[in-house]
């Protein structure tokens, strides 16, 4: 009855300390695309996930599509995944590392 809280997530960290949050809402982005490159960088270190959405836009590395994988074409570059479709959603992963880059300001300020 006395603080209001504002959201509630699925999972809290299991380390509180070393872990921070950060959402976007009403993104002009689609979903599925973002859902499945937000699933790649998941448990990433902030430094190696930005690289990784960095090589995505330049198209070095790809963004395996798992769950929504439905008329994805077949790439090379996902066998590094153990699967077969894949994608390189630029726009996406430029949402993304500016979450990120959110999420460690988040972070900065949290000490």
């Amino acid at each position: 009855t006395g603080a209001v809280k504002m959201t509630r997530y699925a999972v809290e960290p299991e380390n509180a300390t070393k872990s921070c949050k950060a959402r976007g809402s009403n993104l002009r982005v689609h979903f599925k695309n973002t859902r499945e490159a937000a699933q790649a960088i998941k448990n990433m270190h902030v430094r190696k996930a930005t690289r990784f959405l960095k090589d995505v836009i330049e198209r070095k590395q790809i963004v395996p599509f798992r769950r929504y994988a439905g008329g994805v074409g077949r790439k090379a570059q996902t066998k590094a995944f153990k699967t077969s479709q894949g994608r390189w959603p630029k726009k996406s992963a430029e949402f993304l590392l500016q979450l990120l880059k959110n999420a460690e300001s988040n972070a900065e300020l949290k000490g």
